[in-house]
């Protein structure tokens, strides 16, 4: 044990900015992407406008038209077009759902040794699934937002993965020995974590502040002072994942879900098993047509 600690005296001279700035163009939005969420800040953009966007970047249409055809949305005749899509989803969806895709791409470029993707994303999608229901359950408008920040919450830990990957393989190790939580480690280690180097992330690449906040503090949700809401959901569905993973007598009752999230977003407890019930079918069919097959154990 004390050989491990010892590893981690010295915290690392950097900060996530450094990281962010260091790995930006290798894991950078298509230009789609970026001109999308720029678009739907206008008021006068129309479907059909993004949709001549998208278009240009075939790979990301063909993605978006099986996600919006897959029995996650279910909907009753087949959509062609982007345009028709973003008519039937909406352009708040829309845009969550082309975030989503461009990100699980840009991070299947970078080789990763230290963390199981598969596991990696099949958390990320959970804690979405999870995310979107809660906010459903909370009378979230748009709530589809929460579903991005579910799958996104720990994207931060690509980037420590792939810019100190022995540091990293430290925090692991430490994890597994300790038997405490990685970001606590992480803050031990670097003086920061992967919320905010995934925060610095969303922020860079000119999200939505309410998606950077609830990545940026979904750890210790009363740190946040904006799209403290979302944080909280974002902090539950993240609990609530931890525990499908790993069962209940490992984290007990209600695992590290913390009071205050409890509070501000007016659930309690007994809400968990509804949407484990309803996150089952759900996660099944989001993992199929978001993820590529090589992120499947199937």
């Amino acid at each position: 044990m004390q050989s491990v600690r010892n590893k981690t005296t010295k915290k690392v001279k950097t900060t996530p900015y450094d990281l962010v700035s260091g790995v930006v163009r290798l894991v950078s939005l298509p230009e789609v992407c970026i001109r999308v969420n720029e678009m739907l800040e206008d008021v006068r953009v129309n479907a059909s406008d993004i949709g001549k966007v998208i278009v240009q970047d075939t790979g990301l249409t063909a993605r978006l038209l099986k996600i919006v055809n897959s029995a996650f949305y279910g909907f009753p005749s087949r959509i062609e077009t982007v345009s028709r899509a973003v008519t039937v989803i909406g352009l708040r969806e829309l845009r969550g759902l082309v975030l989503a895709a461009s990100a699980v791409e840009a991070f299947s470029k970078i080789p990763n040794e230290i963390l199981n993707m598969v596991k990696f994303w099949r958390h990320s999608v959970y804690c979405g699934v999870v995310a979107q229901l809660l906010a459903e359950r909370c009378h979230v408008l748009h709530s589809e937002r929460l579903f991005v920040a579910g799958m996104l919450h720990d994207i931060g830990k690509l980037i420590l993965c792939h810019r100190m990957p022995n540091e990293m393989a430290i925090v692991v190790e430490r994890c597994k020995a300790e038997d405490r939580p990685d970001y606590e480690i992480e803050r031990e280690v670097f003086g920061f974590d992967h919320t905010d180097v995934g925060g610095e992330l969303l922020k860079v690449w000119q999200m939505p502040k309410t998606l950077e906040e609830a990545v940026r503090h979904h750890h210790q949700p009363s740190e946040a002072d904006e799209a403290i809401m979302d944080v909280c959901l974002i902090h539950i569905a993240n609990g609530m994942t931890l525990i499908a993973e790993n069962g209940l007598e490992l984290y007990g009752e209600t695992g590290e879900i913390s009071d205050y999230a409890w509070q501000t977003t007016n659930l309690d407890p007994s809400v968990m098993d509804e949407i484990f019930h309803d996150a089952g079918n759900l996660f099944s069919e989001a993992l199929e047509s978001i993820l590529p097959r090589s992120y499947r154990p199937y």
